[in-house]
């Protein structure tokens, strides 16, 4: 008979819970503070001062066969998601941005599934399934807008982000959380950099509030989120830890509902609570009796 999660599983859960719950707030932060239309620019900030902070911090270098590994995984978790992130930031409202990228709990359990043959449990499976309707209920409707870049670069980060941590997991490298968020937000964040100077305008002279707003991104939505993140990922299920990123598009809505006086009624307050069962089911499936 399984037993109940533990509560240092509940703390590992609630920890991780953190860095999606951050992501959220990147939607409201870059429609109504950053400037405008510098998505790369937007990454590269958030990115690379964060990486070489950790990296001043922990002092540890990957062993020499991890050294591709960590650049796979800092493209595909830091590098390619974060731009497409703030593609998608700039294009959507940030509802549904979010929403199109809580298919990733779905794209870890494929992989799961045809690469590892490990086949979710039914209950897993449709409380994830439960989840995404969750979010749509929640946020679509005949008003909503589909912008087609910004809808294509919401999907394939969810994807970039699914896979990058499915191999953060297979991989399993010898790096201790800290250092390993550092060298992927380190690499991630100098694949940028070519991109922001050739493609963004340069950044206007900036105010003390988006000097603010950068710095929140940096710090909390990249060197705090992350290292929460990638501690989840070594410590739970890699279900359980793909399933808590639908916690970032309820983030945006209710930031959005709290601070853009955006209402949230009837058919939205059902998608919402489903949510939160959904997310509350798959932890409790895939943690009990670890």
């Amino acid at each position: 008979m399984h037993s109940a999660p533990a509560p240092r599983q509940w703390r590992d859960i609630l920890l991780t819970a953190l860095a999606p719950a951050i992501w959220g707030s990147t939607y409201i932060v870059t429609s109504e503070i950053l400037p405008p239309d510098r998505p790369f620019t937007a990454a590269l900030i958030r990115t690379l001062p964060a990486g070489l902070l950790l990296l001043m911090f922990t002092r540890r270098m990957p062993a020499g066969q991890d050294w591709w590994r960590v650049l796979v995984l800092g493209a595909l978790n830091i590098g390619v998601f974060q731009a497409l992130l703030f593609v998608a930031a700039y294009r959507l409202p940030g509802g549904l941005a979010a929403v199109l990228g809580a298919i990733q709990p779905l794209l870890v359990m494929v992989l799961a599934w045809a690469v590892d043959h490990r086949a979710p449990a039914q209950t897993t499976l449709w409380s994830a399934v439960a989840g995404v309707a969750g979010m749509a209920i929640l946020l679509l409707s005949p008003q909503t807008t589909f912008e087609p870049i910004g809808v294509a670069a919401a999907l394939i980060g969810a994807a970039c982000m699914a896979t990058g941590v499915w191999l953060t997991r297979r991989w399993k490298i010898d790096l201790p959380v800290l250092p390993l968020t550092g060298w992927q937000l380190l690499m991630g964040g100098a694949m940028l950099a070519p991109v922001a100077w050739l493609v963004d305008a340069p950044l206007p002279t900036l105010s003390l509030s988006q000097w603010a707003a950068y710095a929140y991104l940096c710090l909390a939505g990249a060197l705090l989120a992350y290292a929460l993140w990638f501690r989840g990922v070594a410590r739970l299920p890699i279900v359980a830890v793909a399933s808590l990123g639908l916690l970032s598009p309820l983030s945006a809505v209710l930031l959005g509902w709290v601070l853009l006086s955006q209402s949230i009624t009837g058919t939205a307050l059902v998608g919402l609570v489903i949510v939160l069962v959904s997310v509350f089911a798959v932890q409790w499936t895939t943690t009990r009796g670890r």
